[in-house]
């Protein structure tokens, strides 16, 4: 139950920064990526508090033997760059710079009503389906060097 309400505390405090910092609004963040044009660079500012804030946040846990409110830390265990990864990466890229939104803002923007998040989710829902369908099998690894 700790962990529940730690991880929902954790996600109305993400959800409040995105809708504080109009993230949630596509055409801040196309406003942001328009560099030719009207561009607005707030994005980049919310971006860096929010490295500023994991470089703190980051250090304080790694000082820890456990977390608060679980037995282990549960860190990933993969390295290798695959197929899936990269075309999940672009797909995602090409996604946000056409419309401006991605998972997070979406959520949050939800709890505001805001038709074109409705439409995201329910189209990231469906693609996350077909994609299970139709990735079922591994793909190759590219391999990574430190």
């Amino acid at each position: 139950m700790k962990q529940n309400l730690a991880a929902l505390g954790a996600g109305v405090i993400f959800g409040l920064g995105l809708a504080i910092s109009q993230m949630v609004d596509p055409a801040k963040v196309l406003a942001f990526l328009d560099l030719a044009g009207n561009w607005d660079p707030s994005l980049a500012f919310v971006m860096g508090g929010a490295v500023i804030i994991s470089f703190f946040g980051f250090r304080a846990a790694a000082a820890r033997i456990k977390p608060l409110f679980a037995a282990a830390f549960q860190m990933p265990k993969a390295t290798d760059l695959d197929l899936r990864l990269i075309g999940g990466a672009a797909v995602f890229g090409v996604g946000w710079g056409l419309v401006g939104i991605c998972p997070g803002p979406a959520l949050a923007g939800l709890a505001f009503g805001l038709k074109e998040s409705a439409i995201f989710v329910v189209a990231l829902v469906v693609g996350a389906g077909f994609a299970n369908l139709t990735l079922a099998k591994p793909v190759p690894k590219i391999p990574v060097t430190d």
